[in-house]
């Protein structure tokens, strides 16, 4: 595996595997990587032949307050892991190089990010919109993989590769997750030995709910109302959300008489947790 740390260095590659007729896939990241960001190399590696992943600490998508200089960085680790999974490029370019000065694009995906995380963190899809489009148009991969854990994120990314005529097929990948159901995250890091013990409520909580919902007959508010007891009785300090949504629209469903997510994100010491789980179709 080889790094390019800016975009010229990144094109060497690119302009050689086009012009061997190589088929090319994204795997973008923000480093910190763990079995999960593994899974999407893996993903991608059976996909295409010629694999690219992007290691960037996005500051567009962090919104004030939040943990950007506090954010998980370990990129020597990063590129083992990488290398061991199959990648051929790692894409490390410095801020400047994504934002160069007088850069003044933004890319907004509206309806999508109007729900769930984007009014909690303003700003944040926004961030992800504009750096994943310039991924994809610098990349022009044929696949590019992302995770169903941030599935908001993921419908997002679809939407706009859509609407922007972008040739790459976006693929979800499958959340992975502890033995005891926690969801694999950077933020998991921040966990204290108490905290990590009590984290996995928030897959159990979600997961119950998901299957108290299956044949669309159950009504979701008191469901979600008793889930976010249940996790408060478990030690976490809020929750943002816990609902019902169309699997696609992210429309607000009171039965799962449609594809449908239960979605949550939820506070547990330093880290915000998230997670969601289809409603199995009956």
């Amino acid at each position: 595996m080889r790094t390019a740390r800016n975009t010229a260095d990144l094109r060497q590659s690119l302009v050689a595997w086009r012009g061997a007729g190589e088929t090319v896939a994204l795997v973008p990241t923000m480093g910190a990587l763990h079995a999960g960001h593994l899974s999407l190399a893996r993903i991608a590696r059976a996909r295409c032949e010629r694999v690219v992943a992007s290691l960037f600490v996005n500051p567009a998508q962090f919104s004030p307050g939040e943990d950007l200089a506090a954010y998980p960085r370990d990129e020597a680790g990063d590129s083992r892991l990488f290398a061991e999974a199959g990648v051929d490029v790692l894409f490390a370019p410095g801020a400047d190089d994504i934002y160069p000065p007088g850069f003044a694009t933004r890319v907004s995906v509206s309806g999508l990010t109007e729900c769930l995380c984007g009014p909690l963190r303003p700003g944040h899809f926004d961030g992800v919109a504009t750096v994943v489009s310039k991924l994809l148009v610098l990349i022009q991969p044929d696949v590019a993989v992302f995770g169903e854990k941030d599935y908001q994120q993921l419908l997002v990314i679809r939407r706009l590769a859509a609407d922007l005529g972008l040739a790459a097929e976006i693929v979800g990948a499958p959340t992975v997750r502890e033995e005891d159901g926690l969801a694999l995250s950077s933020r998991n890091a921040y966990l204290g030995a108490q905290e990590r013990t009590a984290a996995p409520a928030l897959h159990r909580t979600i997961a119950g709910i998901a299957d108290a919902l299956v044949g669309g007959d159950a009504e979701a508010a008191p469901l979600c109302e008793a889930g976010r007891a249940d996790l408060l009785a478990a030690g976490f300090s809020g929750v943002d959300y816990l609902e019902l949504r169309h699997a696609e629209t992210l429309a607000p469903l009171a039965r799962a008489d449609a594809p449908s997510r239960v979605f949550t994100a939820a506070h547990l010491g330093r880290a915000r947790l998230i997670d969601n789980v289809p409603v199995a179709a009956v």
